[in-house]
């Protein structure tokens, strides 16, 4: 299942039922959490999408197992939008293999 919420800079509380953890795709592996880069997406129409995954089988599943990532707590979502803005945060996308990272097939 698709869900999107819109962030709007300050944005929507999160709902009570949001997991309180997420898994987030990163660009490469990193020996050091903090020097993680979350990878995002921009979609269609232009905006910055984040792409977060309930489960680690979720995101292996959708993004494959080679998908370097980080498990991030939900409240840090709102450092993480400081720190790399987005537009959307969009859970448990499925990525067409064509579209998956390089190296994370």
């Amino acid at each position: 299942m698709t869900t999107s919420k819109q962030n709007q800079g300050g944005g929507k509380p999160i709902p009570q039922d949001f997991p309180p953890v997420v898994y987030l795709p990163c660009v490469e592996t990193v020996a050091d959490p903090a020097q993680a880069r979350v990878a995002m997406r921009t979609t269609r129409d232009g905006r910055v999408a984040l792409l977060a995954y309930t489960a680690l089988d979720r995101l292996h599943t959708c993004c494959g197992r080679n998908q370097p990532w980080i498990v991030m707590p939900t409240a840090g979502l709102d450092e993480l939008q400081k720190a790399q803005p987005f537009q959307l945060l969009l859970l448990d996308v499925v990525i067409p293999e064509d579209q998956r990272q390089e190296g994370a097939a």
